[in-house]
């Protein structure tokens, strides 16, 4: 099963996408946004970024799990993984990215 960007919805009526692997799991979740129209460019954003491995920032949260984000051009976040529990499986969740986002499709939600 290939992975697809799922756009929703949220109780206060701003958009968020979620980017699921083919498994059915969370790995990149966007920022919520004002407007269907603005969360449609982030995922096209994220497809477009989500090959270059510039893009990624590694971090460690102040938990001290690691977790990455997804960048744009100019430097604005697009999405933010969970956290990990270890170093290897933040890793394995950009080369999740990395593999998934380029082709996946979108599941509108935000009507249902």
């Amino acid at each position: 099963m290939a992975g697809k960007f799922e756009l929703r919805k949220s109780s206060n009526g701003k958009y968020y996408f979620s980017l699921l692997a083919g498994n059915g799991q969370v790995i990149l979740t966007s920022e919520m946004y004002e407007t269907k129209a603005s969360a449609l460019n982030g995922i096209e954003s994220v497809k477009k970024n989500a090959g270059d491995a510039a893009r990624y920032e590694r971090a460690v949260g102040s938990n001290g799990k690691p977790y990455f984000t997804l960048k744009a051009a100019n430097h604005q976040v697009i999405g933010r993984s969970q956290m990990y529990a270890d170093a290897a499986a933040r890793d394995g969740g950009i080369a999740a990215v990395t593999a998934e986002a380029p082709g996946a499709a979108v599941d509108d939600q935000t009507d249902k």
